[in-house]
């Protein structure tokens, strides 16, 4: 079997992938190689919101160089298509240099995206975008979720009423004629195991009960460096990080709860991630042998095997 050309770790929210992502460095560093991070985080990539997103822990970081962290301003709006363009490059500039890219995130749509050719359609017009997210604020997700299910109940059916995000850019491609019908005959694009480069992808996973005490723990310390601060400044486009509205509104016990529920939809995508091999951090296990496991096919003298267990 060929070596792999690009690394993509995947987990939830809390599990430790920026640790887990420097210690891999560690190793392949170690072997001779040239590691470079390349987030697959949506809103890791936004400037000013850092404390919020949990893009500190990788910037703050000086083992692992980190690509993609912070490098938008919090006004602007960026689509699967656009960081799928920004990541690619990336990626090939990595490749080109003779340097090895980690592909690191939490967001499954961005890491299909990074990793795979999507067909994903343009954003809309700036305006189009502003004026609905307005009328998000205005009258609420569950106008907007019966205005969609008017115009295309198809659409509105698999999205949840609750799901802000969703619901704007759904009715975005519907005022620019761009949503279709999903084509029962045609091959889904998302799902493919079709890779740019050879990629070896491994899924992080935990025992729920310590995600869930992770997941307050990191909270507590969000809260202490300040992400209150960072969401009172911040634009309607970064409200869309995870955590912001119950933020504002001063609701911690809701920001816990909707942390958590995040944490399953990742779970899931992880479940339908082609060719993903898990590894169980549950207990915190040496993370030099985990990255070792993990790093195997670019390491000399080591089993390539799946990194299971």
């Amino acid at each position: 079997m060929p070596t792999p050309s690009v690394l993509a770790l995947f987990g939830p929210t809390a599990v430790g992938k920026t640790a887990v992502a420097i210690a891999v460095a560690r190793a392949l560093r170690a072997a001779g190689r040239d590691p470079v991070a390349i987030s697959a985080d949506a809103m890791q990539l936004y400037r000013g919101i850092e404390t919020l997103t949990g893009a500190r822990d990788a910037l703050d970081q000086d083992e692992l160089e980190h690509r993609l962290v912070a490098v938008l301003p919090v006004t602007e709006t960026c689509s699967a298509g656009r960081y799928a363009r920004m990541a690619h490059a990336e990626i090939d500039a990595a490749l080109d240099a003779g340097r090895l890219p980690i592909v690191v995130g939490g967001t499954g749509l961005y890491l299909r995206a990074a990793l795979t050719e999507l067909d994903l359609r343009p954003p809309a017009p700036a305006e189009v975008r502003r004026r609905l997210e307005e009328e998000l604020e205005r009258a609420g997700p569950a106008a907007l979720h019966a205005r969609l299910a008017a115009a295309a109940p198809w659409a509105a059916e698999r999205i949840a009423p609750s799901d802000r995000s969703r619901l704007v850019r759904t009715l975005e491609l519907h005022e620019v004629g761009a949503l279709r019908p999903p084509d029962p005959d045609a091959p889904n694009r998302l799902w493919t195991e079709e890779v740019r480069h050879p990629t070896r992808l491994v899924g992080l996973v935990r025992d729920r009960e310590e995600i869930r005490d992770r997941i307050e723990r990191r909270i507590d310390a969000m809260l202490a460096a300040g992400a209150a601060a960072e969401a009172a400044g911040a634009s309607a486009t970064a409200r869309k990080a995870h955590g912001f509205l119950p933020l504002l509104a001063g609701d911690e016990a809701r920001m816990r709860r909707d942390t958590r529920r995040y944490v399953k939809r990742q779970l899931t995508w992880m479940r339908k991630l082609p060719g993903v091999q898990t590894v169980d951090l549950t207990g915190d296990p040496d993370l030099d042998e985990v990255a070792h496991r993990i790093a195997a096919p670019w390491l000399p003298g080591r089993p390539t095997g799946g990194p299971t267990g």
